[in-house]
C-alpha cells in the first residue's frame, strides 16, 4: 500500500511524467547510441537528469552538471594538410 501511494505521489508531482524514451540510432560517424530515457526538452536547465541535485531514476546516477555555469565557448577545429614536398 505504501509503495502504491509513493508511486502515485511521484506521478502526481510530475517526477516520473517528464521523461521521453529515445530509440537507439546510428550517428553519421557510425557510432551506435543505445536506447535510453531522457528528460522532456524544455527551457528549464535545472530539471535535467544530469543536473546537480537530481538523480536519474532509470540508472540511479546523480547529476554532476552545474546547470547555471556559463557555457564554454567551443574551439573550432581546422583540418590539417600534409606539407608539400620541398616546403619549409
Amino acid at each position: 500500500m505504501r509503495i502504491a501511494l509513493l508511486a502515485l505521489a511521484l506521478v502526481a508531482s510530475g517526477a516520473l511524467a517528464d521523461d521521453t524514451h529515445v530509440r537507439g540510432y546510428t550517428r553519421r560517424d557510425g557510432t551506435y547510441v543505445q536506447p535510453h530515457h531522457r528528460t522532456t526538452p524544455d527551457s528549464n536547465r535545472g530539471n535535467n537528469y544530469g543536473s546537480q541535485g537530481n538523480v536519474n531514476p532509470w540508472t540511479g546516477q546523480a547529476g554532476t552538471i552545474n546547470p547555471y555555469a556559463p557555457p564554454q565557448p567551443s574551439v573550432p577545429t581546422y583540418p590539417t594538410y600534409p606539407a608539400y614536398p620541398g616546403s619549409r
